[in-house]
């Protein structure tokens, strides 16, 4: 075990050695320049944890080269990566070599802990599936996460850019100044107004950038937004008062959902009353009385 141990611990430095001489390279000429410069600039701490950020990043891109892929599961992973807001190229090879560096680390970590005397092929079995399926369900979780904003944050949205477009902007303008009106407030819905805005100056048409907005994000709501926006601007009526009634349906089913979720709780609630409380319950009440009968019983045989 302590041989494994040492096998172990020696093939970890090696690497992280070596993924130190590759890829720090950037940041050791730095220094060097540093050094050699006469007015060298002093380093924040957030370009520091940048640095080390991208660093373990390019690490991470370079186990991806080892799991074979499709065409078509790269488009499907992108298309993921965009839906939990994640647009820069480099987060595809990061995803596939985190697939591959976390089970390496996982069956390290059963090695070094002596879970594998247990069951060695079922521990090692399950740290694969757990490493391999492990930023999958991270991902579907920040998919959800950051829809779950976007759902709740469209009514704001639209109420702005009702305000925008009935004070006299047109539905562009308007569009840019809710993005950067609201960005701390709703950052992902206006993070996908932005992306729609700088479509729209490189030349793609307005339906076109609005559908690409409710692809991205992959919301229910959001669709059917651009779908009565693209109608509107097809049929020539009220933009505002288009979005004003589509605030108005999107409130009324958030109610609607909130009701439907305190209607459930009384059937959620039956589950721990049955097994939990009734059976308690019972013991009070019955409990003297079925002690007294067998009480009685006894003295009977007597």
């Amino acid at each position: 075990m302590g041989f494994a141990i040492l096998t172990f611990s020696a093939i970890f430095l090696l690497i992280a050695s070596g993924g130190l001489l590759l890829f720090y390279r950037e940041a050791m000429l730095q220094r060097i320049a540093e050094v050699i410069s006469p007015n060298p600039k002093p380093k924040s701490l957030l370009s520091t944890i940048q640095q080390t950020g991208i660093s373990i990043g390019g690490v991470v891109e370079h186990f991806e080269q080892v799991l074979p892929k499709s065409q078509a599961e790269v488009s499907v992973t992108r298309q993921r990566l965009n839906r939990a807001g994640y647009r820069k190229e480099p987060a595809v090879k990061v995803f596939y070599g985190s697939k591959v560096l976390i089970p390496i680390l996982l069956c390290g970590l059963v090695l070094v802990t002596g879970l594998a005397n247990l069951s060695p092929l079922l521990v090692y079995a399950l740290a694969l599936g757990l490493g391999f399926l492990g930023p999958d369900f991270w991902l579907g979780r920040m998919i959800k996460k950051r829809q779950t904003r976007i759902r709740l944050g469209l009514p704001d949205v639209l109420d702005l850019l009702i305000i925008c477009i009935e004070a006299g902007l047109s539905l562009d303008q308007a569009t840019a100044r809710t993005a950067e009106e609201l960005r701390k407030a709703q950052p992902q819905l206006c993070d996908e107004l932005s992306v729609v805005v700088l479509e729209q100056r490189a030349g793609r048409p307005r339906a076109d950038s609005w559908r690409n907005m409710a692809d991205r994000t992959g919301v229910d709501c959001v669709r059917n937004f651009v779908s009565m926006l693209v109608q509107s601007e097809q049929f020539g009526t009220s933009i505002a008062r288009t979005l004003r009634i589509h605030s108005d349906i999107l409130r009324t089913q958030r109610v609607q959902a909130v009701e439907e979720m305190a209607a459930k709780t009384t059937i959620k609630l039956l589950f721990p009353l049955v097994f939990f409380i009734f059976p308690s319950l019972f013991l009070v009440v019955l409990g003297p009385a079925v002690i007294s009968m067998l009480q009685g019983f006894k003295d009977m045989n007597h």
